[in-house]
């Protein structure tokens, strides 16, 4: 049997509550769920997050890319040269 944790918020002000209520929605989900998601967030160890990419491309991913013309090259690539 898994032991559930209760948790109640006293004198929450209006303007989070109302915040709590819009952010839920736009997840489709309870304020009780979007609290949950809010807290493991806060909580989650560094070794949990997908990633700084991943991280980047979820919150940035939705504005689009740049499409970048690159000059064609005048010489072919060479390797570097470390002997010095």
């Amino acid at each position: 049997m898994v032991a559930v944790a209760a948790l109640n918020i006293r004198n929450l002000d209006e303007t989070v509550k109302r915040r709590l209520q819009v952010r839920a929605a736009r997840h489709g989900r309870s304020m009780e769920s979007e609290a949950r998601e809010i807290l493991a967030d806060a909580v989650r160890e560094p070794a949990d997050s997908a990633g700084l990419f991943t991280a980047l491309l979820e919150r940035f991913g939705t504005l689009g890319g740049v499409d970048v013309e690159l000059p064609s090259r005048s010489e072919p690539a060479r390797a570097a040269d470390f002997s010095r």
